[in-house]
């Protein structure tokens, strides 16, 4: 059960003149409010991603060169044997 708040309200009516075919059934109305909702978050999230997946390429290789050729055997030398 959802309470229908003046949001609600403002939302059913706003859907209603988007969907007129459906603008008597508030169950209809609400369908396609969730629907609409879910497709902006996948977006929203497929978004995110490919933003997080941009910047890892971006940055792959960027300390390329940093540590010398030899900094295994460097490492290992400071050890004790």
């Amino acid at each position: 059960m959802i309470t229908e708040s003046d949001r609600l309200s403002r939302a059913l009516e706003s859907a209603a003149e988007l969907w007129p075919d459906a603008q008597e059934e508030k169950g209809v109305l609400l369908r396609r409010i969730l629907d609409a909702g879910i497709v902006a978050i996948e977006e929203e999230k497929d978004r995110r991603i490919s933003a997080r997946l941009g910047a890892i390429t971006r940055s792959a290789g960027c300390m390329t060169g940093i540590w010398p050729a030899t900094w295994r055997e460097e490492l290992r030398g400071e050890w004790p044997a």
